[in-house]
């Protein structure tokens, strides 16, 4: 389908190309250099800070001299996930979306909207020839979605508008006023091997067909982690068998819902049929334990051939810190009813070759519920003797029921759709945290259309919402005070 041809084709046009360009995380130089001389071509100003953010900047349109000046902020990189057995090359292939009742899908991977469509309706401010507006600078960052280094990274004094509006949120008629910060733990620790014992058959356990999601945003709906799920049904066949563990591969993203997690074991000859049947009646029970929300896990064994296993001592110990490892919602805020405040993702692990490497990644509204709990983790693998370090730390995004801008902001929503807007405070992270705490006089919202299932395959976005958010950033821009 030819994307551009969507209404409002402003948007859309630019959406294409991002659709066309492979923009991984810490990948982005191609994008990027194209949004560089696309500027030059329009007549547009552009540079690059020293963390390799693009910065652009359009003057104000004839009688808006006078308004104050407005940020425009997005992510270039997008979070790469696809289902297992779909070939595809994040780094070279463009995403191929589908219509599908009024939605734009990626079927098979994800769509990239988070941030994409943020990006784009920047991009149309910038080419716009009919909107009224004051001062406009569109940020485009870089590495949002593994660790906010463009972010992290951008110089105070860069900007000059003391206006934000962030185009990074996900539900059509909320703004956003708030964040929660986070850290990634990132686990190392050796682990010694031995000779497959004699009379040992070698398995590979396949756990797949879980939804997946945002580790923030969808934390709190119940859906499964590969990881911890696979963790358990390894745990449950040590107790019962004389399991050795041979590697263990689950998640592919930091900050998404592991949806599949794999293992290679060894067992006795004589322990095949305990095996299956445990297998059997594990899958049943996960499946009763999460119906409605991932119908469709599926819990599959295959014959293979390996050398060696995990010692037993290192087996123990790190089987059980992983099985013992936090996920999900640590604690709810008590200031902001209905939001998490606290919580983790058992993200990436990645056991083979003698090495472990895990990722877990902390969020919490409070700086100093991140930092609770990711030193809650630190001592549980100090006690296996793990190296353990902490990556990426970045502030929460404190919020202020009385910004004028989101006064202004809920007062043009009304005028413009005789609604009222809701206020709402996220429980993911954006950049607004960290750009607040550069430029501490910046008032900053962030809003953007309906994005379902962003971070894994199958994410997509409203079309009409799109136009929606498109009307609404014009109105905006157009009431800016001096």
């Amino acid at each position: 389908m030819v994307i551009a041809e969507l209404e409002p084709k402003a948007v859309w046009e630019h959406f294409q190309v991002l659709c066309e360009i492979p923009r991984p995380s810490k990948h982005e130089q191609q994008i990027r250099d194209y949004l560089k001389g696309w500027a030059e071509l329009n007549g547009l100003a552009s540079e690059l800070d020293s963390a390799g953010n693009l910065i652009i900047r359009k003057p104000a349109s004839a009688g808006m001299e006078h308004c104050r000046g407005v940020v425009l902020q997005g992510h270039l990189d997008m979070v790469c996930q696809a289902n297992a057995g779909t070939v595809h090359d994040f780094l070279r292939d463009p995403i191929k979306p589908e219509l599908k009742e009024g939605w734009l899908v990626a079927q098979n991977t994800t769509l990239g909207a988070d941030n994409g469509i943020g990006v784009a309706l920047a991009l149309a401010v910038l080419a716009s020839r009919d909107i009224a507006h004051g001062p406009i600078e569109a940020l485009f960052t870089l590495d949002e979605e593994q660790g906010m280094g463009g972010a992290l990274g951008l110089e105070s004094g860069r900007l000059q508008g003391d206006i934000m509006i962030n185009l990074d949120t996900e539900e059509w008629g909320e703004f956003y006023i708030g964040c929660a910060g986070g850290v990634d733990v990132n686990i190392h620790r050796a682990y010694a091997a031995e000779p497959l014992p004699e009379g040992f058959r070698a398995y590979r356990l396949a756990l797949t067909g879980l939804t997946g999601g945002h580790s923030g945003a969808d934390i709190h709906l119940g859906r499964g982690n590969a990881n911890k799920i696979l963790l358990r049904l390894l745990t449950e066949l040590a107790a019962e068998t004389d399991l050795r563990l041979v590697s263990l591969r689950g998640g592919t993203a930091r900050n998404a819902l592991a949806r599949e997690a794999f293992a290679v074991v060894a067992l006795p000859l004589a322990d095949g049929p305990r095996m299956q049947a445990l297998l059997d009646g594990f899958q049943h029970t996960v499946r009763q334990e999460l119906a409605g929300i991932d119908d469709h896990i599926t819990v599959s064994v295959f014959d293979t051939e390996v050398g060696a296993v995990m010692a037993r001592a290192d087996q123990r110990a790190i089987l059980a810190a992983l099985h013992a490892a936090p996920h999900g919602v640590k604690a709810m805020s008590q200031r902001v009813p209905g939001v998490v405040e606290t919580s983790n993702n058992l993200g990436v692990i990645e056991l083979a070759d003698g090495r472990l490497n895990a990722n877990l990644m902390v969020r919490s509204l409070l700086d100093s519920g991140t930092w609770m709990l990711a030193h809650e983790i630190q001592s549980l693998f100090s006690l296996i003797g793990a190296e353990v370090e902490f990556e990426g730390g970045y502030p929460g995004w404190t919020p202020n029921p009385d910004s004028p801008l989101l006064a202004l902001c809920r007062t043009v929503y009304q005028r413009e759709y005789q609604l009222e807007s809701r206020v709402k405070v996220i429980h993911a992270g954006l950049e607004c945290g960290i750009i607040g705490a550069k430029y501490p006089r910046m008032d900053m919202v962030s809003f953007g259309p309906d994005i379902r299932g962003a971070h894994a395959p199958g994410e997509r976005v409203e079309v009409a919402s799109v136009g929606r958010v498109w009307r609404l950033l014009r109105a905006i821009l157009a009431a800016i005070p001096a």
